[in-house]
């Protein structure tokens, strides 16, 4: 199928980026559909002159919801929130939402439909947003049953909220934490011999998967009928423990921060606290999902299916993380 308009949502966010650019790199024209179009504008030096076009929606109304997605081939939902705030609920954002954009999308004749959702939807999860995730591709299969769905683990790269913020944090702290449950513990070796473990297994293990992986993967399902229907976990070719998340992001900054186990009940009081700031940097249901890990199944399939070879965080990090070394300088050079 030739796709000729492409009406993404979420197009301004981190992953919205590089799937508007990566569209307009293949000569589609793309509808960001979005709350304020001026926020948007940024995006349009992606594409050609008038190949890239914002415009204004109100996800919670029908009637501007079918005038985002009419005359499009395919639909993208990329929208989603780590925490509530306001109106913008779990529930609003991660089921609602796509609920409403997939069964509009259909009456409209879209072809193609595209739903980011997230590695481990879960409706048993103990995590709302788990939960929600779940609940939001129910919703999306219920009205639209060929869409395909993506289930990213964490996304890094070049404006990522993942390493870029614990990257930031080196500049600021003497150590970064990672959360365990089987640290500060006494064991016995093979003779017996009892010691404190003061470390524990390394905590939560996650797989970061390349944004530009996942742009690709996105573009895949549009464009060959194959992944039709078809629900896609994505992680990267390595899995890490959260504390080598950790000792990677301080690696990678060159810096001397120590990296320190804490227990996950020290998480959960500070989460406690931090859960009334405007952008809390970690929330109680936050902790929750830190208690599973963020890996790949293996009981679906990954980017391979795709046709795509997953993207090493070690060979893209150099790229932006050098930002947070001891002396780093922005070098601008003019031509003379």
């Amino acid at each position: 199928m030739s796709l000729r308009l492409v009406t993404v949502f979420g197009g301004t966010g981190f992953i919205g980026r590089q799937v508007v650019q990566d569209l307009a790199a293949r000569g589609i024209r793309v509808r960001v559909a979005g709350r304020d179009p001026v926020k948007a504008e940024f995006l349009k030096p992606l594409g050609d002159l008038g190949q890239i076009a914002p415009i204004k929606v109100n996800i919670r109304n029908d009637e501007s919801v079918v005038r985002a997605v009419e005359g499009a081939d395919g639909v993208v939902n990329l929208i989603g929130i780590l925490a509530e705030s306001g109106r913008s609920t779990f529930q609003a954002m991660h089921v609602e939402t796509p609920e409403r954009i997939a069964r509009l999308s259909k009456a409209a004749g879209v072809s193609r439909f595209v739903h980011l959702s997230a590695l481990g939807a879960d409706e048993s999860s103990s995590a709302n947003y788990a939960r929600s995730k779940a609940k939001g591709e129910a919703a999306v299969r219920a009205h639209f049953p060929e869409a395909s769905i993506l289930q990213p683990s964490v996304v890094f790269g070049m404006h990522d909220s993942f390493f870029n913020m614990f990257g930031s944090m080196t500049r600021l702290l003497p150590a970064l934490p990672y959360y365990v449950k089987d640290a500060f513990r006494t064991v016995r070796d093979d003779s017996g011999k009892s010691s404190i473990d003061l470390r524990g297994s390394g905590g939560p293990r996650f797989q970061p998967v390349y944004v530009g992986d996942v742009s690709e993967a996105v573009l895949r399902c549009l464009t060959d009928p194959v992944h039709q229907g078809q629900t896609y976990e994505l992680g990267g070719p390595r899995a890490y423990s959260m504390r080598e998340i950790m000792e990677l992001v301080v690696e990678q900054a060159e810096r001397r921060t120590l990296v320190v186990p804490v227990p996950f009940w020290v998480a959960r009081l500070q989460a406690k606290v931090m859960q009334v700031l405007p952008k809390p940097p970690i929330t109680p249901d936050q902790v929750r999902l830190l208690e599973t890990d963020n890996v790949v199944s293996g009981q679906r399939p990954g980017l391979e299916a795709l046709g795509i070879e997953p993207t090493a965080a070690e060979a893209i990090l150099p790229t932006y993380m050098h930002r947070f070394r001891p002396h780093h300088r922005n070098v601008i050079i003019r031509a003379s």
